[in-house]
This record gives C-alpha cells, structure tokens and sequence, in this order.
C-alpha cells in the first residue's frame, strides 16, 4: 500500500501561473486537474507544491484494473488476525494531506466515482466495509489528478461531472530557454552539448507530425544528457533514450538518427 511521504522540494520551472492557481486552490480547498503531455513535469508540479505547502504526499499510479478498495482500504490477515489497512486515498484524508491519482482515465469508473464526495462542499468519504464510517477531510486534504489529452477516447476520459468537480491546469512542455535551465539543474551536462540536445528536442516537437505517437518529452531529454555525462557520444545517448522509445519502427528510427546527427555539432558520432 502506497505510504505518505514527505519530500523537500524539487526544482520545479513554472511555465506559466500554475504555482499560483496550484496553491490557491489548495487555499480554497478545491481539487486539481492536470492535463498535459507525457513528461512534461505534471508530477514534478504535485511533488514541488506538496513540500511548499509541507503536507504528505500520496502517489497512486492507476491502471485498468484498480478497484475503490485500492483507494479506500481493505481488510488483510495479518498475523492470524484481520486488521483494516487503510488506503491511499484514506490516508491522505486522515493526514491532510495531497492524494494524487496518476493517468485517472486508466482507472475503472468505480474507482473514479469514489472520490466525488470529497470533491465538493461536503469533503467526506465514507467506509462502507467499516459500517458506513465517515471521514471528514482533515485541513490540507487535496485531490490532485492528472492525464495526457493525447490518449483521449470515448472509452478513456473522466466523466463530465468528475470534471466539473476540479480545477483545470493545462501543462505543456516548457519553452526552450527554460528546458535548458531543467535539464543542466538534473543532468550537469557542459554547454555545448546541452545547447545541441535542447534545439534537437525543438526540432522534433516541431516535427510531430512526422508519424510519431509522442514527441520528445523533457524527460527524455534529461535522460539523454545524464547518459552522455556517463561518456556516452550525443549520437548513441540520444538514440538510446530518446529514439528508442519513441518508436520501434525502423525507418522512423533511421530517420529520427538522421536528424539526431543533424545537431549534433560535436560530429562525434559514437
């Protein structure tokens, strides 16, 4: 069962105003929706906001098959004895703390329904396996949620009335002076190099529609910075993680190496 943490802050480059909205919701008890593309730092934003605003943070990862118990609780044997354990959601109601639901449109409706109780005035959630127990939200409890607009079909997408229960923030990926700034704080990685990889991640942004699913996330731009701080050439950093999981078909491979060569001014392609 996930565990409420407490973390010091990470190095977190806002974008816009969503610092501000972020804590004003939070201010006014109210949830928030964060939609955005893969890697764009929509968890980085929950985790920075919970240590500025120093309230516990619980992470859920959701998936298709994840059920309310896993929010709310269950029973389990522990020692020849029954005991409730509770959930992420349930903790983070108890503690007052930030309970944020990763990729909310993986998880089944039944799941989603359980929160909307604590998503208005009421600010409640009751334990139907505890006798119909209920819990008033302690101060500080926030329901944060995010997803990528990209994967959105009729059969994945949050329910109107899930939606109009929260607060909208639209995250995208960051522009490139800022990007720049991301990726030397998380990689070190020498200027020349950094220069090269931030105009290589512009260049194939602007060229998404080139039968690509994703474009180059920031996050992979880090992760191809930290690989060439380990000795790795530009060319074999950025084809390992930034064209391998873009694509495995082989001619979009060959061509995102082409462009990876492309501004690559060192020419060392290793």
């Amino acid at each position: 069962m996930t565990d409420a943490v407490k973390l010091e802050a990470p190095f977190y480059a806002a974008t816009s105003d969503e610092i501000d909205v972020f804590a004003a919701a939070w201010r006014q008890q109210l949830a928030v929706m964060l939609k955005g593309p893969t890697g764009c730092g929509k968890t980085r934003l929950v985790e920075h906001m919970a240590a500025r605003l120093d309230v516990p943070l619980m992470t859920v990862s959701c998936h298709e098959d994840m059920t309310a118990s896993d929010l709310l609780g269950r029973f389990v044997l522990t020692g020849g004895d029954t005991e409730w354990v509770d959930g992420p959601l349930t903790q983070a109601v108890r503690l007052g703390g930030i309970c944020y639901l990763d990729e909310v449109v993986e998880a089944r409706q039944d799941a989603v329904v359980a929160v909307h109780s604590l998503t208005d005035h009421r600010r409640t959630m009751t334990l139907e396996r505890l006798g119909g127990e209920t819990i008033q939200a302690a101060p500080g409890f926030m329901l944060v949620v995010s997803y990528n607009p990209g994967y959105q079909s009729v059969l994945k997408d949050l329910k109107v009335s899930t939606r109009q229960r929260m607060v909208g923030l639209d995250l995208t990926y960051p522009p490139a002076d800022t990007e720049r700034l991301i990726v030397s704080r998380e990689s070190g990685l020498d200027d020349r190099r950094l220069d090269d990889l931030i105009r290589l991640g512009q260049a194939l942004r602007r060229g998404k529609d080139a039968g690509l699913r994703e474009v180059a996330s920031t996050r992979t731009l880090i992760a191809a910075a930290r690989l060439m701080q380990e000795g790795l050439g530009f060319r074999r950093a950025a084809t390992a993680a930034i064209a391998a999981p873009l694509t495995d078909d082989e001619a979009l491979t060959a061509q995102l190496i082409t462009v990876i060569d492309a501004y690559d001014s060192s020419s060392e392609h290793s």
